[in-house]
């Protein structure tokens, strides 16, 4: 069975950093794509950051610059480096990975920005 445990959320000042991690169990992990998604209270879940096996990430723009998201696939792992965060990345951020129609999600992190 699937399984996605994510860590590393937490509070930060603005322009802090932080990582997040996405440890995967129960599937060929480096076969799938892998992205990290952001909810906002009031707001839907919007895609931040995503990646196919080999390929070049894509990013939602107003993290551009500022977020990189990598994978370990001996690990089974994918990360999200977030520096230079801002107030408005203040989310719960999810991790998910896809291969055709199955795609599996984490509990999801909750990250806040605040001075």
């Amino acid at each position: 069975q699937a399984q996605l445990v994510e860590s590393g959320g937490g509070l930060v000042q603005p322009g802090g950093s932080l990582r997040l991690s996405c440890a995967a169990s129960g599937i060929t992990f480096s076969r799938y794509s892998v992205a990290w998604y952001r909810q906002a209270p009031g707001k839907q879940r919007e895609l931040v950051a995503a990646a196919r096996p080999g390929g070049i990430p894509n990013y939602e723009d107003s993290v551009k610059g500022r977020f990189t998201i990598s994978r370990d696939n001996a690990k089974k792992a994918v990360y999200l480096q977030m520096d230079n965060l801002k107030p408005e990345d203040t989310a719960v951020y999810y991790c998910n990975v896809q291969l055709l129609a199955n795609a599996y999600w984490g509990q999801g992190t909750q990250v806040t920005v605040s001075s």
